[in-house]
């Protein structure tokens, strides 16, 4: 117990301290995005930090396995290195009683990985999915400053406001300048301007009050000008790079079991791989994380990862692949699965395999 005590926390301090690196490089590339989304006008300020929030169970569903695996190795590398395995070994531990123990915390960390895979991710889905829906619906001036130059529809129209009102609804001394094509440019100031919504056609246009429309070619004196009591202008729909990935990982597990469509049992069977990666991926990582102290401790490292990243690929690529009806979904995801397992089975016990062929050889020369 006192060895397995030891064993069980130095493996779940070192996945915890890792998981906390990759989950900050993660969020650093994902609010980067977030980031660019509110400086185009798509997401408010405001709720960029409650999508990452949403969003933060469905990291830590891919981060956990990876984090307990590059555990393993680094926590049981630095063992060999300092040769406490070796001491342990004299002892009489075994590799498959080093599994044993080691499945211990992999069970454990699995089953966190089934709690965010299984009901907070499809929560934390719903919930995005609402707030994208209240940002595809709102007012694109809710995100415009005064005094400043903002890109609004998409970042296809430039603008540029003297005054904005409290409720954020009405503009003064609007500067509006568009790209019409390479040649043509539309440049539109107004005293004062709003926007409308076509409930009939879903809709949003901007329009202007009280102003004048240049129209022409950079860099010519051909322009067209217009006086204009009003003028409007249709705004694209806001998109944001915080969009679900699709519709079923939105879906509760219930609704996923009673789902008959291909994409519900591609999702469902992801969700089920997750937790099952953690304890396939144990096999492999403990005889990776066997190393001698001349070598170094990160010889077997990039092998290591290299293997785990075709296994997570392969799932990706197998969940398409049932999508799209290219696999049968009675087949799904435990075509990949498989054989890693086996991969694991015949790692650990490669040592016995090959004492034993060679014992056949030896034989077979006497």
């Amino acid at each position: 117990m006192i060895i397995f005590r030891y064993l069980s926390r130095d493996l779940l301090v070192t996945a915890l301290a890792v998981s906390a690196i990759l989950l900050t490089i993660f969020l650093s590339g994902k609010f980067g995005d977030y980031l660019d989304d509110a400086a185009e006008g798509k997401l408010a300020v405001d709720v960029l930090f409650t999508i990452i929030a949403y969003r933060m169970p469905n990291l830590l569903e891919l981060i956990l396995p990876l984090g307990f695996y590059l555990a393993v190795l680094l926590a049981y590398g630095r063992m060999y290195i300092e040769s406490e395995m070796v001491v342990l070994s004299a002892t009489g531990m075994s590799q498959w009683q080093l599994v044993r123990m080691t499945m211990v915390p992999a069970i454990l960390v699995a089953g966190i990985v089934a709690l965010f895979s299984f009901w907070l991710s499809p929560l934390g889905a719903q919930l995005t999915q609402q707030v994208l829906a209240e940002q595809r619906n709102r007012s694109e001036f809710e995100s415009l400053q005064e005094r400043r130059f903002q890109a609004i529809g998409q970042g296809r129209i430039m603008t540029y406001v003297q005054e904005v009102s409290d409720d954020n609804k009405r503009l003064e001394n609007v500067f509006v300048a568009q790209q019409d094509g390479q040649l043509t440019s539309t440049i539109v100031v107004a005293q004062t301007g709003a926007q409308t919504y076509n409930t009939d056609y879903g809709q949003r246009y901007l329009v202007l009050n009280n102003g004048y429309r240049y129209e022409g070619q950079p860099g010519s004196n051909e322009f067209t000008i217009t006086s204009f009591n009003e003028w409007g202008r249709y705004l694209p729909p806001t998109t944001s790079a915080a969009e679900i990935e699709s519709e079923a990982d939105a879906k509760t597990t219930e609704q996923l079991m009673a789902a008959e469509d291909l994409e519900s049992k591609a999702t469902l069977q992801w969700r089920l791989s997750m937790p099952l990666m953690v304890l396939i991926a144990t096999l492999f990582a403990v005889p990776l994380s066997k190393t001698n102290p001349r070598q170094g401790r990160y010889l077997k490292m990039l092998p290591a990862i290299l293997i785990y990243i075709f296994y997570l690929a392969f799932l990706i690529n197998a969940r398409s692949a049932v999508t799209e009806g290219d696999l049968p979904d009675t087949l799904g995801l435990w075509v990949v699965h498989i054989p890693f397992l086996l991969l694991g089975v015949v790692m650990l016990n490669w040592q016995s395999l090959a004492l034993s062929r060679t014992k056949t050889v030896g034989g077979a020369h006497a």
